[in-house]
């Protein structure tokens, strides 16, 4: 069979975000993708299910979200939903407002263990028919001040737009000791189950 929808797809593929970081992620392992943003309220949804959840579930309940929400504009057409959440010591941390806020932050997380929980969830004419979760243990070293003050000025904003206020590919390696986990659930998207889910539907080629 020869693909049609880029080197290796079968089928067209629609990510409900508009996240660069992730459409990057896809269409670097060769996917052809269309994005559409959901147009979810995610502080609303957190609300709505309370703040009881596992870091997991909560991610897992926005990517269905996502997914569910821009699922009815591409009809008989695999719709892919992401999230992450970063919790540490039962709380919720999401991402920093402004320069003030990631160096708070990012004192309060210097010398503790956080946990990273990426969600993926593959909606198809509103029946979800695939979803996966994973998590990466991020110990991140003790920082002072001046590196904190530092680190904020060389990486915004950039650092403003991930939830834990960096990327491993750049300076925000500095911030750990050590990592346990997958590079792509830190990244925010589970790139392999995925891949290997896409190839068993025969959306990938195999």
């Amino acid at each position: 069979m020869t693909a049609t929808y880029g080197e290796f797809q079968l089928a067209p593929l629609v990510l409900a975000s508009k996240s660069p970081a992730r459409a990057g992620l896809l269409r670097a392992a060769g996917l052809k993708i269309t994005t559409a943003e959901a147009g979810i309220d995610e502080r609303s949804v957190e609300a709505a299910v309370g703040d009881t959840l596992e870091g997991s579930d909560l991610a897992l309940i926005l990517a269905q979200a996502k997914a569910s929400d821009v699922a009815p504009q591409f009809p008989d057409t695999h719709v892919i939903g992401a999230d992450q959440t970063l919790t540490c010591e039962g709380r919720i941390i999401h991402k920093a407002e402004d320069d003030q806020d990631l160096r708070k932050k990012l004192l309060w997380l210097s010398g503790r263990t956080h946990t990273l929980s990426a969600a993926l969830v593959v909606v198809h004419n509103g029946e979800t028919v695939w979803q996966h979760t994973s998590q990466a243990h991020m110990a991140m070293r003790k920082l002072t001040p001046e590196f904190i003050g530092r680190y904020v000025a060389v990486t915004r904003p950039d650092s403003l737009e991930s939830v834990g206020g960096y990327q491993l590919e750049g300076p925000g390696s500095q911030l750990f000791d050590s990592i346990d986990g997958d590079y792509f659930t830190i990244l925010g998207l589970p790139l392999l189950p995925l891949l290997a889910w896409l190839r068993s539907e025969n959306i990938l080629m195999s």
